[in-house]
């Protein structure tokens, strides 16, 4: 099973990690089984196909403080390009009599990229749950976003702490925002289905063509555990149901293993 997006047919296959696959080969075998049970078909074809073992191990990309500054930079670039756009484009309709819609107010964001990415980065909620979050799940006064059970991949309600920087983005966002409904929303106000393209974009900017949106999520664990954070309290915060999709953040916390044998 490969992975491919949408609308681009000459864009490289990326082949699918092994969790995927096997959700993928869990959804057809349960629609197979169905159509054994209504009488469609006399047996099920894939009923002796095993689903590959996962493990936590592989390769986990984050962002090198190097490479987080590029990022940062490449957004507020971004940020800026757009601003002299609009603020040009406000001039020369003044210039002829017309109305337009007017200059961003400064300390404004010109769209959800730049927020969105920040509050990934500082938080590590999922895209899904960033794209589904809304407002009333975002208490500015205690300092604590809330992702519903309903938006999360593992089914279960859980509470994130902001710090000053995704405090501070959400704030600013919120007084641009309608305060009501989805936090993230797209032109038309309703869920993103993914923001793909100005991602890549910002990706070339700031030259990390082999970072993806979900690596935020690991920037965000990585820093936690580099820091001394323990591994159960990172999972709490990411959401995991099990502390085995944690586990692959254990190896960036050597100082905590080497000062446990010397306890000896």
């Amino acid at each position: 099973i490969i992975e491919r997006r949408k609308g681009n047919p000459a864009e490289k296959v990326r082949p699918a990690s092994v969790a995927t696959t096997n959700r993928d080969l869990a959804a057809i075998k349960g629609a197979l089984s169905m159509a054994v049970e209504w009488g469609h078909l006399d047996a099920h074809p894939l009923a002796r196909l095993k689903a590959s073992r996962e493990t936590s191990g592989g390769v986990v990309r984050y962002l090198t403080p190097e490479e987080e500054q590029r990022l940062r930079a490449a957004l507020a670039v971004r940020e800026q390009r757009r601003r002299d756009r609009r603020e040009s484009g406000e001039a020369w309709r003044s210039a002829r009599g017309a109305s337009g819609r007017g200059a961003w107010k400064p300390g404004a964001f010109t769209d959800h990229l730049a927020p969105l990415v920040l509050v990934a980065l500082n938080t590590g909620l999922r895209r899904g749950e960033l794209f589904g979050l809304t407002w009333q799940h975002v208490n500015l006064a205690t300092k604590v976003v809330t992702v519903a059970a309903g938006t999360a991949k593992s089914g279960r309600t859980r509470h994130v702490p902001l710090n000053a920087e995704a405090l501070d983005v959400l704030t600013r966002w919120r007084a641009q925002a309608a305060g009501t409904g989805l936090v993230f929303a797209n032109a038309e106000g309703k869920r993103f289905g993914n923001v793909q393209t100005s991602w890549e974009r910002l990706m070339v900017a700031a030259a990390l063509p082999d970072f993806r949106f979900h690596d935020l999520r690991h920037s965000f664990a990585s820093k936690l555990v580099m820091r001394g954070v323990d591994l159960n309290t990172v999972r709490e915060l990411l959401g995991h149901a099990d502390i085995k999709m944690t586990l692959r953040y254990a190896h960036l916390a050597p100082d905590k293993l080497a000062e446990a044998v010397a306890r000896l």
